[in-house]
């Protein structure tokens, strides 16, 4: 099997492209280091593309070594032909694989191997030859033996029944077509599991739905409403369907011998194959309805994550709450906290007034210039608090109400404990909430990805699959973007491409014990961080204000005198590093062929030296609108009425819509349907977490707190 020949064919890639990435892979580089630095070498892949390839390479690699090892143990049976041995070639699944051994598979004790046990497989061999002159019953009479429990003729057919209704059972090619025939023709039902089932489940219990037409969401439903014992969930075909297909496959005429034939595969197919296929097509409708979640999980991550930073501004961070009171924090612009304090804002007018007097003067003395509040309990009050109160202080500070999902996970982990060992775990959330309006992706990454919480049924997802998932868009957001390694938390080292946690802590140890790096060599110095890891690290670290000023860029060591050739070749020097409309009109005249022959460097890893050059430290998300902050009047959920336009974020996107944050406390909902005038396969294809948005308020259910938005009609100009 030539494995990178199937990956090149399906990703719609060059064989070239292919192959290189996977030597590249195989010499252990790291998907970011890739995608960044090795783009002669792969066509510019990005990270993405790079992924779907390593995994699928992962995929393919495990069939064909679960081939060797179905033909090693066939082989070892001495049950090998050259029919089988081709269907394992051909296989491109490992369910086909298991298909094809699972004649060969040691079994456990059934009906089948008793009678085997007995002496009745060569009365089954007979009955299944169906010759029209053979009397089963007359043939049977010479297998009765007390001495092997066969106790009469009709006991020796039945056994020999048994037989072949598993033989029929371990046809591959039968139960390809079964699982066909389940695909396309079957309908995944569920009914109530009891009288008094959970009401959460009421849509599904008269749910039937053609298992091709079944989505994603719909399915982790049913899969979570069975395990918690509220639903009863099964995949049928039309009746006899089944029969009918294992008969016209076995059945060879109307003799008595061809009718027990059509009872056994009657048989197999009720006791034997149907139950097994549908846990198979179950398994399946399952994996595809978890890889659909992660895929969107991941998506909504990368965008919260790589949402633009609110930099250089004083921030005051707000954790809400009812009777322990809001924590506040003010911290600099570099994230350092500079004063907290815990204000009551939703009990007496006399502790109201207080909270006023107090965040009033902390607004007025450290300059804030922006708020967070966070999402949660009493959010809804503190909002209208602060909108209040930066009307009557005149204050030209603007807030944003930001998600707090995993603040508390954070405030409460050991990670926050070295950073804040001073401070009480529920001041840490709220310096938490502001910082990641200052910079979501610093702070974002102390939290594990899963309780972030920007995707659907998360916790029903496989552990292993989804965690991988997402560490890779966190490793892919950190090295898109570059980090200041005098400054970077462990927790955001660790995601450097060639970093691990251990290494990250050596890289904190060192600066603390020599003060701050002037330089990228001196990486090698840290313990652990061999030329290997240097390689990889390298080109994503940056040092601001060091000796050399390529390595505050993200310009790889291995490139630089490749940009030191450019420069000169310019009439430049490094001293002209960021002015912008200089380096452009230079470098508008040079040939980068001719580098690129001088130097041995590509024109693609040129062209990318140079926008380095001209923005050293550029930080991608620089070019993205900046978040929706507000300063005006609070609304209520009863301010809403239908046709109102507004402007929201949104704030999750998962298969059937996206939930946008218009200013109230809850999130309406943009039903798929209502994403376009045009057809709208997936709501990624529109929407992204981060967007802002203009929308139409369709309809507000105050009692059950729901909001049905529009974005139909809209022309959007403030999308992300």
């Amino acid at each position: 099997m030539d494995i990178n020949s199937i990956i090149a064919r399906e990703l719609g890639l060059r064989q070239e492209q292919v192959d290189n990435a996977v030597m590249l892979l195989d010499d252990d580089k790291t998907i970011p280091f890739i995608a960044r630095y090795r783009k002669e070498q792969t066509g510019s892949l990005d990270d993405q593309v790079l992924r779907q390839l390593a995994d699928r390479l992962a995929y393919l690699r495990n069939l064909e070594k679960r081939k060797e090892e179905v033909t090693a143990a066939i082989t070892e049976q001495e049950k090998m032909t050259d029919e089988i041995a081709a269907a394992i070639d051909k296989a491109t699944t490992l369910v086909e694989i298991e298909d094809i051994y699972r004649p060969f598979r040691p079994k456990r004790r059934t009906r089948a191997s008793v009678a085997r046990e007995k002496g009745l497989e060569p009365l089954a061999e007979l009955i299944m030859a169906q010759a029209q002159d053979t009397d089963p019953l007359s043939a049977a009479e010479g297998f009765v033996s007390e001495e092997k429990g066969v106790e009469s003729a009709q006991a020796a057919v039945d056994g020999a029944l048994d037989i072949i209704a598993e033989d029929i059972s371990d046809d591959a090619k039968l139960r390809g077509k079964l699982r066909e025939l389940y695909t396309n023709q079957g309908s995944i039902t569920s009914a109530a599991a009891s009288e008094d089932a959970d009401q959460v489940y009421k849509n599904y219990f008269e749910f039937n739905e053609p298992v091709s037409k079944t989505a994603g969401h719909r399915v982790l439903a049913l899969d979570r409403g069975e395990k918690e014992g509220a639903l009863k969930v099964s995949v049928e075909i039309p009746e006899g369907r089944g029969e009918q297909l294992c008969r016209k496959m076995y059945v060879k005429n109307t003799s008595p011998c061809g009718e027990l034939v059509g009872n056994a595969c009657d048989d197999s197919f009720k006791r034997l194959i149907a139950p097994s296929v549908e846990r198979e097509i179950r398994a399946e409708l399952s994996e595809k309805a978890h890889e659909g979640a992660i895929k969107i999980f991941a998506s909504n991550l990368r965008q919260l994550i790589m949402a633009p930073p609110v930099k250089g501004t004083v921030t005051l961070g707000l954790d809400p709450g009812y009777a322990h009171g809001c924590k506040c924090a003010v911290v600099d612009e570099t994230g350092k906290v500079l004063d907290t304090c815990i204000v009551y804002l939703t009990m007496s007018e006399k502790q109201r007034e207080t909270a006023r007097t107090v965040l009033g003067k902390m607004i007025e003395k450290y300059g804030v210039t922006t708020i967070a509040i966070g999402n949660g309990t009493a959010s809804r009050e503190t909002e209208s608090f602060t909108a209040d109160l930066l009307s009557r202080t005149k204050s030209k500070a603007a807030y944003m109400v930001v998600s707090e999902a995993g603040a508390s996970v954070y405030s409460a982990s050991k990670l926050a404990a070295e950073e804040f060992p001073d401070y009480d775990v529920s001041l840490r959330s709220a310096v938490s909430i502001a910082r990641r309006l200052q910079d979501p992706l610093a702070e974002l990454v102390k939290i594990d990805p899963k309780a972030i919480g920007v995707g659907q049924y998360q916790h029903d997802l496989p552990k292993a699959r989804m965690d991988d998932a997402l560490k890779g868009v966190v490793e892919d957001c950190v090295n898109s973007v570059g980090v200041d390694v005098n400054t970077a938390s462990y927790s955001l080292l660790s995601y450097i491409s060639g970093i691990n946690s251990s290494v990250a802590k050596n890289i904190v140890l060192y600066r603390e014990e020599n003060g701050a790096f002037t330089d990228r060599k001196q990486l090698l110095k840290v313990k652990k961080l061999g030329a290997k890891a240097y390689e990889q690290c390298a080109g994503f670290l940056r040092v601001p204000g060091g000796t050399d000023p390529f390595d505050n860029t993200g310009i790889h060591p291995e490139s630089y005198a490749a940009a030191a050739l450019l420069l000169e070749n310019c009439g430049l020097d490094k001293g002209d590093l960021g002015d912008t409309e200089k380096l452009k009109k230079a470098f508008a005249k040079v040939s980068l062929r001719d580098i690129s022959e001088k130097t041995g460097t590509g024109t693609v890893t040129l062209t990318d030296i140079i926008k380095e050059l001209e923005k050293p430290g550029r930080d991608p998300r620089d070019e993205l609108p900046p978040p929706l902050m507000r300063s005006g009047d609070v609304m209520e959920l009863t301010d809403l009425k239908s046709g109102m336009e507004l402007m929201g974020t949104v704030r999750n996107v998962i298969d059937f819509g996206a939930f946008v944050d218009i200013g109230v406390h809850e999130d309406g909902l943009v039903h798929i349907s209502q994403l376009s005038d045009s057809f709208v396969k997936h709501p990624l294809d529109v929407v992204k977490v981060g967007d802002v948005v203009k929308v139409w308020v369709v309809s507000v259910d105050e009692k059950k707190k729901r909001i049905s938005l529009t974005m139909k009609g809209i022309k959007q100009n403030r999308s992300r």
